[in-house]
């Protein structure tokens, strides 16, 4: 590269002061690549990418223009002409992981001058992120945040032509942008962006900063996708938002996620899922709607983060660990086979021991199907990174390890009642650790492993189930 580089960098405060002006939706968006179609052509790129369902949707976007600039995938990052670094800001290890996985291919990118190395994604949103970038790995050629992926082929183009670094992270918000290319990650199943952005502000959480205030996709654009997907055989979408519930409220809409939900169920598509739910905006009619449609699955996750009304309180999660009793024993009440997960923290700072003790409790009520649990990371620009982080780093190792221990305790009691029982499971195709065993989800979402004749991929087959774990199912297709 040479000493020419273009900056615009991110700022953490301007994202505290963004409005709710009405967002532009723009269409088409594809077509501006045409004139770019040849720009990777005999080249290839690798995408690694890190965090929630979200990012994954991005890299299936970032995929799709690269494969239409001519580019071709590739699985060694080694053999890759642009590498992409698609990066999660929601824990300090996450980020620190991507710090030493771009370290260590400083040496491979000044043996290789030709390689473009980009880093996109939540991390490059934050101020602390692209300082770090620009005082240590020179090997970095691209940086692009959240709210302008859509531009990522022409600073590519210009990174290529004008051989110069470009760090573009906007702070404002992302207008909607209809259209865009994907290369879909898998084929039965399918990721369906329903909105962006969170306006909650939980105290610890960065995304309201990287990713925005909330945008819905309007409901017409929505429903095209998924019939679509439904047309190339999709068996499963998957609605996407960090508060799914929130859908249609910058719209005007009453009730718009119910109103989404049933919309996508009448389309016909084999599964519909949802995430991820908020407690504070959930709706009955978002309930009734799973209990009446069988193509809802009736599964949910519903992150708690804490069964202290104390620390709830400290987190900005504006509901009481009552509240979330009530919710949970309702939709128990509702749809008795509903299947639960759930996001823990512990150790948030000033968490005594009787708190943590709350958090066990609620455990013991509601007896998650399965759990995401993590110690409390402080996150630079939040509020709670400025609260006292007084419990220390042993005594938060050895609470995550008794919840875990209570969570993986009911987690298999509840896979133990499907030994013997038949299910239906999305085959995603083989076993990463045994070729000869395929794997996929179960309409309850559980994991399973099971054996069968070669041709199941991406069909929705009968499993019996032989053997249960805390955290998956063994079984035999019955086909």
């Amino acid at each position: 590269m040479s000493n020419k580089e273009r900056y615009i960098l991110p700022s953490l405060s301007e994202g505290r002061k963004r409005s709710r002006n009405e967002k532009d939706v723009i269409y088409g968006a594809s077509s501006a690549l045409d004139a770019l179609s040849d720009v990777g052509i005999g080249k290839k790129y690798y995408i690694r990418t890190y965090g929630c369902q979200a990012n994954v949707r991005d890299g299936e976007t970032l995929a799709g223009m690269l494969e239409m600039m001519g580019y071709e995938k590739t699985d060694n990052e080694r053999e890759a002409d642009v590498l992409i670094f698609n990066t999660c800001a929601v824990r300090q290890a996450a980020e620190e992981r991507v710090f030493g996985e771009i370290g260590s291919l400083k040496k491979f990118r000044m043996d290789n001058p030709d390689k473009i190395i980009c880093m996109c994604g939540c991390m490059p949103q934050e101020e602390v992120v692209v300082e770090r970038i620009l005082n240590q790995y020179p090997q970095v050629d691209l940086v692009f945040g959240t709210h302008n992926i859509y531009r990522f082929p022409e600073l590519l183009k210009q990174v290529l032509e004008e051989r110069q670094r470009v760090i573009e992270v906007i702070s404002e918000e992302g207008r909607v942008f209809e259209d865009l290319p994907v290369r879909r990650s898998t084929q039965g199943k399918a990721f369906v962006n329903i909105m962006y952005g969170c306006d909650k502000f939980c105290t610890y959480c960065i995304v309201p900063y990287t990713r925005g205030t909330e945008r819905s996709r309007k409901i017409e654009d929505i429903l095209k996708e998924v019939k679509s997907l439904q047309e190339k055989d999709y068996k499963e979408v998957i609605l996407l938002g960090q508060n799914v519930n929130a859908y249609g409220k910058d719209l005007g809409m009453e009730d718009g996620f119910t109103d989404l939900l049933i919309a996508c169920a009448e389309t016909g598509i084999e599964r519909i899922r949802f995430y991820t739910s908020h407690p504070r905006d959930y709706s009955i009619s978002t309930i009734e709607a799973m209990k009446k449609y069988p193509n809802i699955m009736k599964s949910l996750h519903l992150p708690v983060q804490s069964g202290n009304n104390e620390i709830l309180k400290r987190m900005n999660r504006g509901y009481t660990r009552e509240r979330y009793f009530e919710l949970f024993d309702d939709m128990k009440e509702r749809i008795p086979e509903i299947t639960f997960t759930t996001d823990l923290i512990v150790g948030f700072p000033g968490e005594t021991e009787e708190e943590f003790l709350d958090t066990l409790s609620l455990v013991d009520h509601c007896q998650f199907d399965m759990a995401y649990s993590f110690v409390y990371s402080p996150r630079s620009g939040t509020p709670a990174a400025n609260m006292q982080d007084d419990v220390s780093a042993e005594e938060k190792k050895d609470r995550l390890f008794r919840l875990n221990e209570k969570l993986a305790k009911y987690a298999n009691e509840k896979n133990q009642a499907y030994v013997g029982k038949l299910v239906k499971v999305l085959c995603e195709g083989s076993s990463k650790k045994n070729k000869d065993v395929y794997t996929g989800y179960s309409e309850e979402n559980k994991l399973v492993n099971f054996t069968g004749p070669k041709g199941l991929e991406n069909q929705i087959v009968e499993v019996e189930i032989t053997e249960a774990h805390s955290f998956s199912l063994d079984g035999k297709a019955l086909v």
